[in-house]
């Protein structure tokens, strides 16, 4: 076996789909799919069961994934160990973003580390912030901005972009327009519009809603805070923003501050303690493109 076979392993495993895989590793599916053909028969054991649409790991293909991983990453820690002597920057660096969130900064830190590292292959994956975190943790994702509630995840090095508390935002026909603040139990009466579970205002929402012995009634989940706006717009419920989502809608809906609801939603930057180069480098570039924005 050669390290582009273990590759091409990993990354059917990962991405459960062959064409997929095919795609993040720049070659035809007919050439993933006779790479693991051929893995499978010097092994002796097929490591995927492709009978169902999404392809799955076998018995012996569960058992494989971990050694094949710590054999690329081993593979990768010899080519980091000579860049570093040489000072070169090269490989890939996979980078994770929460679904729905256009944070305009990671955007400009990525085509600077872009432009600065042009030998580094990039790859972006999004995903709610549960997965992500945890892809960072297995090494499959190398940095990942995501939401979290009140701290960043355990283990892993941050930089917090956004801490905010959340808001109820509704239009200014609705019952509690008039209001000036509002507790969380008076979301309870109403239909709730908010972010789904993975993501950071939705755990903040769960833990404070779970403290208080409180069940709000989500009627809709969107993972982009415009479609949440959208829908609170037209009276079909009450918005759970963070405070400078509902700004951004000042002009449409009325944001009310939800009293006591203390812990922060967190948008952060996570990554793990022990990184290679291209971690380090892409973190040179997010920092200043950060702190133009003037957030925490």
């Amino acid at each position: 076996m050669d390290l582009r076979q273990l590759e091409y392993f990993v990354a059917v495993a990962e991405e459960r789909n062959f064409t997929r895989a095919a795609e993040r590793v720049h070659i035809s599916q007919s050439g993933v799919s006779a790479q693991i053909r051929r893995l499978e028969q010097e092994l002796g054991a097929e490591l995927f069961d492709r009978s169902a649409r999404a392809v799955t790991l076998t018995v012996a293909g569960e058992a494989a994934l971990a050694p094949a991983r710590a054999a690329l990453a081993s593979a990768e820690a010899v080519g980091r160990a000579v860049d570093e002597v040489t000072g070169l920057v090269r490989g890939r660096l996979t980078l994770g973003m929460v679904v729905g969130c256009t944070v305009t900064p990671l955007f400009d830190a990525l085509a600077a580390f872009r432009t600065a590292h042009p030998g580094v292959d990039v790859l972006l994956r999004e995903d709610d912030s549960d997965r992500l975190v945890e892809g960072v943790r297995d090494g499959s994702v190398d940095l990942a901005l995501v939401g979290a509630a009140g701290a960043p995840p355990d283990g892993l090095d941050a930089m917090i972009i956004v801490s905010e508390r959340l808001v109820a935002a509704v239009p200014p026909t609705h019952p509690l327009a008039g209001r000036e603040r509002l507790a969380l139990r008076d979301l309870t009466a109403h239909p709730v519009i908010c972010m789904p579970r993975g993501t950071g205002l939705r755990a903040v929402l769960d833990q404070a809603s779970d403290a208080q012995g409180l069940r709000p009634s989500i009627a809709l989940e969107a993972g982009a805070a415009d479609s949440i706006a959208d829908l609170a717009a037209r009276g079909l419920g009450v918005a759970v923003l963070s405070a400078s989502m509902a700004g951004t809608y000042a002009g449409r809906l009325t944001a009310l501050p939800l009293d006591d609801v203390d812990v922060p939603a967190l948008l952060a930057l996570v990554w793990k303690p022990a990184h290679h180069p291209a971690v380090h480098a892409f973190l040179a570039h997010a920092r200043p493109a950060f702190g133009r924005t003037g957030t925490p």
